[in-house]
This record gives structure tokens, sequence and C-alpha cells, in this order.
């Protein structure tokens, strides 16, 4: 509730008078002028009979980065307080936060300023504090944050547009409003004046805020928030945008790190890797050893060159661009924003990859950079360099049209090509207006796919419906992949926490993969494995595996579409990685050493080719009446081992002694005439351990095989232990087994192998 003395209302009261400031401002030629309108303003202002006064901050609220939730009217007294309503799905939001990031590091509460993000969620995703939280980590906001997820405080301040700021004053009373992006210099104008004039009345205290910074506890990761992955063909590498950590990962198919670019802070810099930074970098596309990057936060095109090893600019200014025409040469164009990159070409020209297509999520626009000189639909001869719109008007719309310019998108996110016929197009991943969309590559006519609605200016038509067209519904989705050997369309529906896919030919869309739920779990099926707003996706092997960067948790997942089944992609540093920014691994646990009375089990032989990767299905049986035991983790290991000629494995029956034990399924000793130890070779990269937390659902083990195989033939270990008691829990008990699989590795294309179930009941 609000003090006493003062009066709720919403923004609309301090129209008038702020509108009056503003025109004088106008007018004002010279900062000490500026500053005295800004003072007598506050002056009026403050002199009212009673405050405009925010309500207090609702009890229940879920808080962010603090210590304990805040109150406007006890901790916040005496300090000028900017209230930052925000979504963080929103671009224009975003583009906000380096003001506010300036701002903070100019004034501290220790000065008598504080900066509170109020989050309202446009999205019903958004309203989920874990995703908040992800959003918090990934743009690294460090004030406190408050889950508004009903939005009683924009109702109350009748708020109407993402993002506006709130300045008050130390009696939690309304001094300013900004409403929208862009208003840099009246916000440091506002709360610098705001400042002076409250304490030149001694009424602002330099206490601190309890502030507990939520990435202060976050568990070392490979990979932070990747945005975008993307696969080049001729040298079997992938391309990750380490988005977090502000780097560029190349790696090859088995997650082995080549080269590391950038990280582990935001920066601007070009030159040799070692020196080289980016700023959340998003889009990746690659060809013929040069990598073209969406630094998105940087607002520029970066080219790194593999032989070099060096990056450059190639597009933009390095701040913030408002034009939204273009035509200048690249480095001398300001941009907005980039948050996708896709090379090809124009429908009248050869198919030779001479553009760089460019989501411009900041403007509203997909443009084109002129990787050679070439010609756009009605457009002339264009030169080398150029960088340029070719669809969109800059207006936020879901607007379709058969002319380009007149077209409106709404943040586009996502770009993948289809250059043959009778696609011969752009898809774009639309995300504001939650659709898929199309652009011609022959005429630039922009047309629906799938999502969204009729109303052009709707960009609230969201939803989680399988369906054809209009009638599909999508939640912000980020990116797409065009898989030209089925002509499918992938889609990553990043907010409904789902892989999509569409037959552009009819517009149907179904679910692949993903259940809607954020946490991790990967499973044997598509249906049974989540994600957490996968951000970008590619096509890779000839069609056969769909790579995700499964953005929230930190992961490249691994979809086998013949197979159908998940798994998660290693990332690791090899010793002649070039590595600049750090890479955090967690050191792998030590293999326990089995009981003498643990079964061993060998499994029929399975023949495999490098590249493909296995699934182990686990179906172990507990005795009736028992459970695991809480507070004592189950786990499983992978070891590779070899074996020598002659040695026997055998299993044992639980109880029973040495003249009990029998050998299942044996294998012929020449499959393992040398064998000997040094396989490991076969686990560098593989997540090489895990824990059981429930009897009923438990996990599917992956292994990649790597794509430089030291021999024909390894044995895999899988050692897996069980810590379980009575139903009473007076009595508990650990038990171990042992599978054995034998690999027969081969150059040969293997057919799709269906997981291995390793079953047993003790």
């Amino acid at each position: 509730m609000a003090a006493s003395g003062v009066r709720s209302c919403g923004l609309s009261g301090l129209l008038p008078a702020q509108t009056s400031l503003e025109y004088a401002l106008l007018d004002a030629v010279t900062q000490r002028e500026k500053d005295d309108l800004v003072y007598q303003y506050l002056q009026k202002v403050d002199g009212w009979e009673q405050d405009l006064s925010v309500p207090e901050f609702p009890e229940g609220l879920e808080w962010l980065n603090t210590e304990e939730p805040i109150s406007v009217y006890k901790d916040l007294r005496g300090k000028v307080v900017i209230l930052d309503f925000f979504s963080y799905c929103c671009i224009n939001c975003i583009h906000l936060l380096p003001d506010l990031h300036e701002l903070e590091h100019t004034y501290s509460d220790k000065d008598g300023l504080l900066i509170v993000g109020v989050h309202s969620a446009k999205f019903p995703n958004e309203k989920v504090l874990d995703n908040i939280t992800s959003a918090v980590l990934r743009y690294n906001i460090t004030h406190p944050v408050v889950n508004d997820a009903d939005a009683s405080l924009w109702q109350d301040l009748e708020v109407s547009c993402w993002p506006t700021l709130v300045i008050l004053g130390p009696r939690g009373n309304m001094l300013f409003s900004l409403i929208g992006e862009g208003h840099k210099e009246k916000l440091f104008l506002y709360t610098s004046i705001a400042l002076k004039y409250y304490k030149d009345r001694g009424q602002i205290r330099d206490n601190k805020i309890g502030i507990k910074l939520y990435k202060d506890s976050l568990p070392p990761s490979p990979l932070l928030f990747p945005g975008k992955v993307t696969v080049d063909h001729a040298t079997n590498r992938l391309v990750i945008a380490d988005t977090g950590h502000h780097r560029i990962l190349v790696i090859w198919k088995n997650g082995q790190i080549q080269y590391s670019i950038g990280g582990p802070n935001p920066g601007r810099k070009d030159g040799l890797f070692s020196e080289s930074t980016f700023n959340s970098p998003q889009g990746v596309a690659m060809m013929d050893n040069v990598i073209y990057v969406a630094d998105t936060e940087n607002h520029l095109i970066r080219k790194i060159d593999l032989e070099a090893e060096r990056v450059s600019t190639v597009a933009g200014i390095g701040v913030q661009g408002t034009d939204k025409e273009g035509g200048a040469k690249g480095e001398q164009q300001p941009i907005c924003s980039p948050w996708d990159v896709a090379f090809g070409t124009s429908g009248s020209e050869v198919k030779r990859n001479n553009i760089l297509w460019i989501a411009m999520a900041g403007i509203h626009q997909i443009w084109a950079l002129l990787l050679d000189s070439s010609k756009l639909p009605k457009k002339n001869e264009l030169k080398k360099g150029t960088c340029l719109r070719f669809a969109g008007s800059g207006n936020e719309e879901n607007r379709n049209n058969a002319y380009p310019h007149k077209a409106g998108f709404a943040q586009p996110s996502g770009l993948s090509l289809a250059s043959e016929d009778p696609w011969n197009c752009l898809f774009v991943a639309d995300s504001e207006s939650s659709t898929v969309r199309t652009v011609s590559l022959k005429d630039g006519a922009v047309k629906h796919l799938i999502g969204g609605e009729r109303d052009p200016m709707n960009l609230f038509a969201f939803g989680d419906v399988d369906g054809v067209g209009i009638d599909a519904k999508l939640q912000h989705p980020l990116g797409v992949a065009w898989d030209k050997k089925r002509n499918l369309l992938y889609v990553a529906d990043s907010y409904n926490h789902k892989i999509k896919v569409v037959d552009p030919k009819t517009k149907n869309c179904t679910t692949l993969a993903g259940t809607g739920n954020t946490n991790n779990v990967t499973s044997s099926s598509f249906t049974e494995s989540t994600f957490n707003e996968p951000g970008g996706l590619c096509v890779g092997e000839n069609g056969r595996l769909l790579y995700v960067a499964d953005t929230n948790n930190h992961q490249i997942k691994v979809m086998d579409l013949e197979t159908k089944t998940i798994s998660v992609l290693p990332v690791f540093k090899s010793e002649n990685a070039v590595v600049d920014g750090p890479l955090r691994l967690e050191k792998p646990k030590s293999v326990p050493k089995l009981p003498k009375s643990a079964p061993s089990i060998r499994l029929s032989p399975v023949t495999v080719c490098p590249g493909q990767t296995l699934q182990f299905k686990l179906g172990l049986d507990l005795p009736s009446g028992t459970k695991l035991t809480d507070g004592v983790p189950s786990c499983w290991f992978l070891t590779a081992e070899g074996k020598k000629a002659g040695h026997a494995c055998s299993t044992q029956v639980d109880g029973a002694g040495p003249a009990d034990r029998r050998v299942l399924n044996p294998w012929p000793p020449a499959a393992l005439r040398g064998l000997i130890a040094g396989n490991e070779w076969l686990l560098q990269g593989q997540i090489p351990s895990g824990d059981i937390e429930n009897i009923s659902s438990q996990p599917t083990i992956s292994l990649q095989i790597p794509g430089n195989c030291l021999s024909l033939e390894v044995v895999l270990s899988i050692s897996v232990f069980l810590y379980y008691c009575s139903a009473d829990s007076s009595a508990c008990m650990m038990k171990g087994i042992l599978f054995s699989q034998l690999l027969r590795i081969t150059e040969t294309q293997a057919g799709c192998i269906a997981p291995v179930e390793l079953k047993h009941a003790f």
C-alpha cells in the first residue's frame, strides 16, 4: 500500500506536465538550459499537494538478483528508482539494456540510484520464473527483477508498451516516464538532475540494497545459452554461436573443439583469434573455410577466416542503426540487431552463394550483403560489399505482400534457404508474430506459411497447435532449417519448447520432438525428450541428423531423423585446439569398483560406422518391495578398455557360488584378439557417467562413434551401480552389473540401429 499523503495514479497523471517539459527542451540550446528546465520541472512536480505514487509491490511476487523481496516504501525510500517494464522476448527491450547498464555504471545505489526490472510477459512462456531467470543470465541483467506475471503493476500504472521506464523520487513518487527505446539522452538527463535535486534537499540515502546475483551460483558449463548452430558439409565440422560466452566455436562432429574465438567477456575487436571479441553472437554461416557471424549486440556482421585465423567486420559500424533502406558499403552501413544469416543468391542468378541474407531483427526486415557484384529482384547491378534492405517496411507487423518493401515482419530471427525449384525462397522464423513466412528469391514476394492470423496488426495470435496453415499455432519461433532431401522444414518453436516439422506443399505442421516441458530429459524417443527454448537448428549428414541449439539447457542436441533417437553432443577441448576463452569442464568421476558378485552380461556384437550414434536404454528391475535409496545417487559409467584374447566374460546368478557362473552370448576368440588396453579414444568428449534418479524412468545412454577411429574393434563397458532399500528403509544395499558391448567399426554406412536394451532383474 502507498504511504500516507499520496495518491495512486497511472502514468496519465504525469502527461500534461512532462509534455510541457519536453516541448521546452526542444528549444533549449545549451546543456545548462536543459538542466535548469528539468530542475524547475522537478520543483513543480515535487510541490504538488499530493504525490503521484506507485503502488507497493504486491506480496508473493517472485524476485531475482535480490536477497529478499523489495519494498517501495521501505527499502527504496531515499532512492531515485527506475522501473523498467520489459518482456525478455522484445527486441526493443533488449536494445534498452546497454543504456541501463551504462547508467548503473555511472550511478550506484550508494549514489542513490536503483534500477528494478518489472518483467511483464507477452507470451505465457515468459511468465515462468525459470525462463525469466535464463533471460536475466543471458542478457547479464544485474539489478533486481520482479516477475509481474499477472501484470498487476503494469495495469495499475496504465503501462501500454514494451519497454516503458518510470522514474521515481525518494518517496515512491512518479517523476517521469519514457516509452519505447532510443531515449538515452533524456534518461541520463532526468536521472542525473533528479539525483541532484533530491540530494540538495537531503532526501537521498546511501544505504546499499541486498543484491544477490543468480549468475554467481551457476555451475560451470562448456556452453552457455548457445543461440545458433550450422554445419559445414565440406569439412565435417559444426559451428556454434556460444552466445552466453560471447564466442564462436568450431568443433568436429564428435564435439572436439578445433577453434574457440572470442569470449569469455563481451567486446568488439577485430584481429587475430587471440585478440578478437564478440557481443552475444547469434546466426552463423560457413563456406570455404570462412564463417559469417551475426554479432547481434555489436550490431555487426563479422567474418572469420579460418586459414588466416583472423576476424574482420564486413557490415555495421558498431552502434545500433536506424536506417531502414541501406545501400552503403557494408562497413559504412549502420545495421540493427542482426539475428541470423544464410548464404544464397537471388532467383535470377546462377546458384553461387554470392549473397549473405540477414534477419535484421532490430528493424523487422530482411537484408542482403553482397559477397560479390550481383543483382537483386527489381534492382540494378549492385557492387560487392553493398548492404541493403531486401524485404520488410520496418513496421512491426505480420503483413504479407507481393511487393517486398510493403510487407511487414515482427522481429525475424531465423533464416533457411531452399534454392531449388519449386521453392526458390527464404524461410523466415518471424518470432513476434509467431509465424513462419517465405520470401521469394525471384521477386521478393512475402507469403504466409504457418501460424499467426490474417490481421497483420495482431501479434498475439500464438499457441501450441498442430494444424494446417493459419490453423497451426506457434509461440515465438526462433529458428528454421530446410531439409532438401525430404522437402521438409524444421522449426524451433522456441517458447513451446518443441521442434516441429512443416510440409511447405500442404502447409501441414506437426510436432516432431519435445513434450512442452522444460526439464532436461534426453530420451530415446523424440516425443519423450524435452527442450528449453531451442533457438537454432541445422540439417547435417545428408539429411540424417538434425542439430538443435537447446539454448536454455546449454546443449547441442542431435536428433537422428532415421532412428528417431536423440543424444547430447559433448563439447570438449583437445590439447591442440586454438582456444582463447576459458572452457570450464567438470572433473570426470572415477569409476567405483564393481562387487565380485556383480553379474557380467555380454551383449551381441554391433556393427557401426564413424559418426553414428548408439543408444543404450537401461531397463533394470529392483526386487519387489524395494526403492532407490534417497540421497545416495545410483549411477552408470562408460569405459572402453580392450580385452586380451581368450578372456571370458560371464554372468553369475545373484547369490550363486563360482560353480554357477556361466558364459552368455560368447564372442569368437578372433573378435577379442588384439584388443588391448588403450581404447579411451572412443570416449573422448563423450558423457562418461550419469545418475539414475527414478527406477521407473531410467536414462538412455548415448555414444557417438568418433570420426577418426584408432581400431576396428573395441569393447565398450557399461557399469551400473544401484543403491536401494526396503520400502520401510530398514535395510539398504548396493548392487552392480557390467554390460560389455563389442563394437565392430566399418567405413561402410551402417543401417539404422535400434536402441540396445540393457535389461536385468536383481
